[in-house]
């Protein structure tokens, strides 16, 4: 492996081992877009699977062929051969080469805790088993990485051991030596040391790092390995993979680049996109208070932080969000400034002076709404229309006179029936409509839309997206107050609005109505 164009290399195994992780499942064809992703990002070696270990890894090695991957090197993952077994005679290293990848990742084992308990065979079989698959793989054309499974741990039983296996693998030509950390219980300071130890009595061959994130210090063992010489760093986008997971490299990346000045991709402002893909094609929730490339990131909630970073960013920020593909994001709570709400209104394209009656009041509002069980982090439809109200860029665009809700179970057994009634003004004419549907709240949702839509055809475009309801203060039991949270679409933009009360259909009607509402004083613009 040179290491003359980069100073470090990204190796990912997210097709790999992050589908080792519960709840982290991919298709061929997921594998495949996951693979395309990777290469434009930048980075430079895609782990994709085990060939012929499961069908799914045999039809992506297959269409692997297919792809134009315009930087990154494709690697087949596999084992040494099996111990008392000639490798030429060996099927499992015979798929390594079938899968026709640049790239030949396989693993040995380094603690002989496992060569003697969970191979069952000799120390001396064991480093033979390590050189002879590395030659042979070199002997077909391959770039080499020994992956050296359970080494610190290894490492801490058996130093010469050890390192014993890692000259084997050295001597049978492999291109770098990847020290991991299988059970993720080491920590900084050893990785550090043990990495120095292992760059003195091989110094020929270069090192890489994989960890696992067992004691949440991956990432950190990472970082710890690279300042000690590590030329290749092995993970997972978003930190994907078994029991809690590998190295994150959503994580790690921008530390290696911004804080360590080490240039390992021209596309960092592509991170949260990737980020994103991935969890969108593993159908996994995108977590929120990921560092870099969460939601909250770079989301500012108190009023003396709002105010600073309004100021000077940077007084709060520890980078430009930009540089990973993320956005400031200013938040309005209980915890609200002055500074919270002026930027908000900014933001929404609505006048609205620092130190005025109506920055006051509506500060105090949302303080007072907060008080008793709103949230409008999630709900900035319903914070713009506070906002256009204390504004005057308002207009109301209908007057709601009542509205009425049934639920009937039959016995006999049909369906039961949900049915809503509502009321309203429009321009001083009544509508009264009768509406069923899925459920009291979509009864509801088709009354006043049924109610509105001769007078604002336009509604039709709009669609409810989702409903999530939190009980609030539950030592009231069934008279608790509820919380409810609707998000709207006209197809091109998503809001959130919210209702609370200690009824479950007003604090919905509340939230739902508020939708509609925004929309139309958009439509006004």
């Amino acid at each position: 492996m040179s290491t003359s164009t980069k100073p470090v290399f990204l190796y990912d195994t997210t097709l790999r081992d992050g589908t080792q992780g519960e709840g982290f499942q991919l298709s061929g064809l997921d594998k495949l877009r996951i693979a395309e992703r990777l290469d434009q990002f930048g980075i430079d070696y895609i782990e994709g699977g085990w060939p012929g270990s499961n069908p799914k890894d045999v039809e992506f090695f297959r269409e692997a062929k297919k792809l134009k991957l315009t930087h990154a090197k494709l690697a087949a993952f596999g084992s040494t051969r099996r111990a008392d077994v000639a490798v030429d005679q060996d099927p499992q290293v015979a798929l390594l080469l079938d899968a026709e990848t640049p790239v030949v990742t396989i693993f040995g084992k380094s603690w002989d805790l496992h060569v003697t308990e969970v191979l069952r065979t000799t120390v001396e079989e064991n480093q033979a088993m390590i050189r002879d698959t590395v030659a042979y793989l070199k002997k077909h054309g391959r770039e080499v990485v020994y992956d050296a499974e359970h080494f610190f741990d290894g490492f801490k039983a058996n130093i010469e051991h050890a390192l014993a296996t890692l000259q084997a693998a050295a001597d049978g030509g492999a291109d770098i030596l990847v020290l991991c950390d299988t059970n993720g219980g080491t920590l900084p300071h050893e990785v550090a040391e043990i990495c120095q130890v292992v760059r003195q009595r091989i110094p020929r061959v270069p090192i890489g790092i994989h960890t696992h994130n067992d004691c949440e210090l991956a990432v950190a063992n990472a970082v710890a390995s690279v300042q000690a010489g590590a030329v290749q760093v092995q993970g997972t986008i978003n930190g994907y993979g078994e029991r809690t997971g590998n190295c994150n490299l959503t994580s790690l990346i921008p530390i290696l680049q911004l804080k360590m000045n080490l240039e390992v991709t021209p596309h960092l402002e592509k991170m949260q996109d990737l980020s994103y893909f991935v969890d969108d094609v593993s159908n996994n929730p995108h977590f929120a208070r990921a560092p870099f490339v969460g939601r909250t990131a770079f989301a500012h909630k108190g009023g003396m932080h709002v105010n600073a970073v309004q100021k000077l960013a940077r007084s709060y920020e520890h980078i430009r969000p930009e540089e990973v593909g993320n956005s400031q994001n200013i938040l309005v709570s209980e915890l609200a400034g002055q500074s919270n709400i002026l930027i908000k209104a900014e933001q929404m394209g609505l006048a609205l002076e620092k130190g005025s009656a109506a920055a006051k009041n509506l500060l105090q509002s949302v303080k007072e709404m907060e008080n008793i069980g709103y949230s409008f982090e999630a709900a900035g439809g319903s914070l713009e229309l506070l906002i256009r109200k204390e504004t005057g860029a308002y207009q109301k665009p209908f007057d709601l006179k009542e509205y009425h809700t049934s639920f009937r179970q039959y016995r006999d057994g049909h369906s039961p029936v949900c049915e809503a009634t509502v009321k309203v003004f429009v321009n001083d004419m009544p509508e009264y409509t009768v509406a069923e549907g899925h459920g009291v709240v979509n009864a509801l949702d088709v009354a006043l839309r049924k109610a509105l839509l001769s007078f604002y055809p336009e509604l039709a475009r709009v669609t409810l997206v989702d409903y999530k309801v939190r009980i609030l203060d539950g030592h009231d039991a069934t008279a608790s107050k509820t919380r409810v949270l609707i998000v709207c679409s006209d197809g091109e933009s998503n809001w959130g609005t919210v209702g609370v009360s200690e009824n479950i259909i007003e604090a919905s009607w509340i939230a739902l109505v508020d939708g509609l509402d925004l929309f139309l004083q958009r439509c006004r613009k």
